[in-house]
């Protein structure tokens, strides 16, 4: 297990409003969200750039093959997407009978489809997962993990997501059906006393999860162990950590947003990230 020291972490980014969601596109560029709607295109150099506005409250973002950034906005209650040039478009609402409340984070899958978490109302346990279509065709995917549902990505094997249930303190894994659809939730961990959000997986199966509360991030081994990656009492480097992403070259590195700052900040992971999909939506 590794536990890095908080003088590790540098800051790649500043000058940022509340970034909640982080991502990496394919060519390694950062991205991530504001509280007003902003979404800011981070250089090599730190260097900020924010490329569009919604005007809404973004959360989680997830990139496609052409840098079309797809993001969870919870002011707009839907799926916005932004292409390279600033231009954004609705991506999804949701259902007639099941309106987005709070899309919270998003990942794809190799077809395109993209695997939206709608947390719904803290403590209600009304959460769902919707699917999105690459041509924007929405359905309910899942609704059995409703514990307010947050960070998700997808297995190594393709064959499961890997969903964040904040509300329930655990991470969850839910399979892919032969038909497309979603099996039963199987709990991978229980991370009781913390409120946990975002999660970034390694190319050996090790999870790395973020939390809102306290201000830490988890490693989990493949085989469910849980220790402590990094955490910071005093909420000054890692200020409300959400979601964490693997960069750089090798993928050897994790940037952090700082929901609770105005930062990005990075660290060596001592792993491999698992590279994610980037299809053609």
């Amino acid at each position: 297990m590794t536990v890095i020291r908080l003088s590790t972490f540098g800051t790649l980014a500043t000058g940022l409003d509340h970034p909640e969601g982080v991502a990496v596109g394919p060519d390694g560029t950062v991205y991530a969200g504001g509280e007003a709607g902003q979404v800011y295109r981070i250089g090599a150099d730190g260097s900020v750039e924010e490329v569009a506005s919604t005007g809404g409250f973004l959360y989680g973002l997830a990139v496609d093959t052409h840098a079309n950034v797809y993001a969870c906005d919870f002011g707009n209650a839907a799926v916005l997407r932004m292409d390279p040039d600033g231009g954004v478009s609705t991506h999804s609402t949701g259902t007639p009978e099941r309106r987005m409340r709070v899309p919270n984070f998003a990942a794809f899958d190799d077809d395109g489809n993209l695997y939206v978490t709608d947390s719904g109302e803290w403590a209600d346990d009304d959460g769902v997962v919707y699917r999105v279509a690459p041509g924007g065709a929405t359905r309910v995917w899942s609704d059995a993990a409703p514990r307010f549902p947050n960070g998700c990505c997808i297995s190594a094997g393709g064959d499961a997501l890997l969903v964040v249930e904040s509300h329930g303190r655990a991470v969850v894994r839910i399979p892919f059906e032969d038909d497309g659809g979603a099996g039963r939730p199987e709990p991978l961990v229980d991370l009781g006393g913390s409120q946990p959000d975002g999660i970034a997986l390694a190319d050996d199966g090790t999870m790395l999860v973020g939390c809102y509360r306290p201000d830490r991030i988890y490693e989990i081994a493949p085989d469910g162990r849980v220790a402590v990656f990094a955490e910071d009492p005093d909420g000054v480097v890692l200020n409300q950590p959400a979601n964490v992403a693997f960069f750089g070259p090798d993928l050897d590195r994790i940037v952090v947003s700082s929901l609770g700052g105005w930062a990005l900040v990075e660290a060596p992971a001592g792993r491999r990230g698992l590279p994610l999909r980037y299809p053609t939506v």
